[in-house]
């Protein structure tokens, strides 16, 4: 093998999507073992030699049917773990969902920052870079690591997608909270230059008091317009829901929503509503909690697998397929 080229790792689940990766750089994936013990220990580790080269892992850290994030987070540490002690010179982690990225502050007296405890056992079990999808804090993420770490945003991904898809109508961004609002800005610019026409803001107030949402004022006009809805993540999709009905309300003629990360935790509520006319997700999490007929029907899932093949490459100066 060529020491120079890193091998790629994919730990259970995550194998598509490391595939995906792998088939853009021309590379394949090298072997390993997991195995599971009757008292619910776990253990895991490379079955080619790994002494001397590079190797970059992948696992995307979301609860299943099979693993909660708990569980693969643990498994990709004690895999980091091993790799470091079969010699391998850098692990690099691929994590395209990262758990605990909403635990990043403090919102009660003597609160947990979780986001700094994942980042903190990633260093001790040897992880010397990181790369992931879209967090959600990007502040709180550049301040709990210690390593190199990328946050690849999914904004032009998105506005990829979009142009096809708006014509020739006036079009608003919409953030659905005072926190997404750089992030949809960002969406806002990029779909601007690719559609070559002025694109609109707007904002939607949103105040959360443990599981309920308050807040009905809705910043922008969205009159007659189409409006895509852009955050982070889906989880309940209240969210979305909250500034969906705000901007149909207003008047808001076509009415998407995006987000990078689709967990759908509660199925296909979001979907039932029928406010959208599409939910566009990036595929860092598979919709797995959703039934075939929302799969195949409003939900669109993009390709996110180039914008991590081009950054391997750029950082290795490796060439993609």
């Amino acid at each position: 093998m060529d020491n120079n080229r890193p091998l790629l790792f994919a730990l259970r689940g995550s194998e598509v999507y490391a595939t995906g990766v792998a088939k853009r750089l021309g590379w394949q994936l090298a072997s390993h073992e997991e195995r599971n013990y009757e008292d619910g220990e776990h253990k895991c580790w490379p079955t080619v030699t790994v002494n001397g080269y590079q190797a970059v892992l992948f696992h995307s850290l979301y609860s299943d049917d099979r693993q909660s994030a708990h569980d693969k987070l643990c498994r990709l540490l004690f895999f980091c773990n091993a790799l470091k002690d079969a010699g391998a010179c850098q692990v690099k982690v691929v994590i395209p969902y990262l758990c605990y990225g909403r635990k990043d502050r403090r919102v009660e007296t003597q609160d947990a920052t979780i986001t700094r405890y994942v980042a903190a056992m990633m260093e001790a079990c040897g992880v010397d870079q990181l790369v992931t999808l879209d967090v959600h804090n990007p502040a709180a993420f550049d301040n709990a690591f210690r390593i190199p770490a990328w946050n690849l945003q999914c904004a032009e991904l998105f506005a990829e997608y979009f142009v096809s898809v708006v014509g020739d109508a006036p079009v608003m961004v919409a953030s659905p909270d005072f926190g997404g609002i750089k992030r949809a800005e960002q969406f806002r610019q990029a779909l601007e230059r690719q559609l070559k026409q002025p694109v609109g803001s707007a904002l939607m107030e949103k105040h959360r008091e443990h599981t309920s949402l308050t807040g009905m004022h809705l910043v922008g006009n969205v009159s007659g317009r189409t409006v895509i809805i852009f955050d982070d993540l889906i989880s309940t999709g209240q969210t979305l829901i909250h500034a969906g009905q705000a901007c149909r309300k207003a008047g808001a003629i076509r009415l998407f929503a995006a987000a990078t990360h689709g967990l759908f935790t509660t199925g296909g509520q979001l979907f039932d509503t029928s406010l959208f006319e599409r939910i566009v997700i990036a595929d860092s999490v598979p919709p797995f909690r959703l039934r075939s007929e929302y799969v195949n029907g409003q939900l669109q899932v993009l390709d996110s697998t180039a914008l991590v093949a081009n950054l391997l490459a750029q950082s290795g100066a490796y060439t993609t397929a």
